[in-house]
């Protein structure tokens, strides 16, 4: 029998915007004017709040919103290992209105994982040493939400392509003599994170992969070219590497998120991929064991709907359909969109969820009116 999980029709990434108040919080902690005690007092009530926001709109399965990464989602992997050749994560406060403003009002191309020094999956980084777990993120984020939930609680981790592609291997032959050696030692580690988050009771886990869309994406495509590498038997080994990790794990529901970057969308501050899924669509959909897939589909940069044609059976299509910037999108508009992936697809393979990086452009008003909208239409349409 299938999990209640598998086919619940409202959902989100899993990061919310991070109060201005946590993020000065984080800053002061790092710099020494506060204790454990009082950032740990701060991320308590945090969490506590955007828990209970989640419930009171009726969202099935909730998060955390990341908010104990202080450095954004990859943390959950570049913050709990040692070995690569990285700086220190640093909190930061958020940027001024101002700027926000100038970066919505010239949209450009958004570049990362460039080579170069900078913070673990951050930046494309050489290794040390083999890479050890030092710290299981995942335990903490769920001893805590999971003590403050009365819903399910979902948690989310990077995935071993996203890890691989920030692998910078050319330099680091001495440890790890290919990527098939380095994405073992990956997928041992993120295992036994999963192992104890799922031995304390979590049912439900996205696993983040936005570096699936390079392999349509010309830029990033080319650099791959340059350094020697087949995209097409990246993407393979990243396949192998994600069904392995999530092997072996019965009665949990595990999810993909596959994006396409979060300055994206109708009119948004920028882009960090270029193509659409439609080229990559039957190979992943059909190859990765997953249950549920997170899509983008907020745009007409992300393709037709008609890549969800290749979805099997088994499996449900979670569509972005809700941009991570702007006003509140009408509930017609999402209706007309589910309408238009049933040609492709049987409603009941299909859920909503908005596009990912709702911390980065929305006000908290936005936020949450969004998931309202979301849990609002889900409502109506699956009763």
């Amino acid at each position: 029998m299938r999990s209640p999980f598998h086919t619940a029709r409202s959902d989100h990434t899993g990061a919310l915007r991070t109060p201005d108040w946590l993020r000065d919080l984080y800053v002061e902690h790092h710099a020494g004017q506060i204790d454990d005690g009082a950032l740990r007092s701060g991320q308590v009530r945090a969490v506590r709040d955007v828990l209970r926001r989640q419930e009171q709109i009726g969202l099935p399965v909730v998060t955390d919103g990341e908010l104990l990464r202080f450095a954004g989602f990859q943390q959950s992997f570049g913050g709990a290992v040692e070995g690569f050749d990285a700086l220190p994560y640093v909190p930061t406060r958020r940027s001024s209105a101002a700027a926000r403003q100038a970066a919505v009002a010239t949209p450009h191309r958004v570049e990362s994982g460039v080579s170069g020094p900078g913070t673990a999956i951050y930046n494309r980084l050489p290794v040390k040493h083999r890479l050890e777990l030092v710290h299981n993120l995942l335990a903490d984020e769920y001893a805590l939400s999971s003590s403050l939930a009365t819903h399910p609680v979902k948690l989310t981790l990077i995935g071993p392509d996203r890890i691989s592609q920030r692998f910078e291997y050319e330099h680091s032959r001495d440890v790890y003599p290919d990527m098939d050696a380095f994405l073992a030692d990956v997928i041992d580690i993120e295992r036994r994170m999963l192992s104890e988050v799922i031995a304390a009771g979590c049912r439900y886990i996205q696993i983040d992969e936005p570096g699936y869309t390079a392999y349509v994406d010309p830029p990033l495509v080319e650099r791959m070219h340059a350094r020697g590498e087949d995209p097409r038997l990246n993407m393979q080994r990243s396949i192998r590497a994600d069904n392995a990790l999530i092997a072996g794990f019965p009665d949990v529901t595990f999810a993909v998120h596959i994006c396409r970057g979060n300055g994206g969308g109708r009119g948004g501050p920028g882009w960090h991929r270029e193509g659409s899924y439609d080229a990559i669509a039957e190979e992943l959909f059909r190859e990765l064991n997953f249950d549920r897939f997170l899509l983008e589909y907020d745009s007409d940069a992300a393709g037709s709907l008609e890549a969800l044609r290749f979805m099997p059976p088994d499996k449900t299509a979670v569509l972005g359909l809700v941009s991570n910037h702007g006003d509140v999108e009408s509930p017609d508009y999402l209706r007309q969109r589910l309408d238009e992936a049933t040609r492709y697809l049987p409603l009941e393979q299909l859920a909503i969820c908005p596009r990912c990086g709702f911390g980065s452009a929305l006000t908290e008003e936005q936020q949450w009116g969004k998931l309202e909208l979301i849990q609002r239409v889900a409502d109506e349409v699956w009763r």
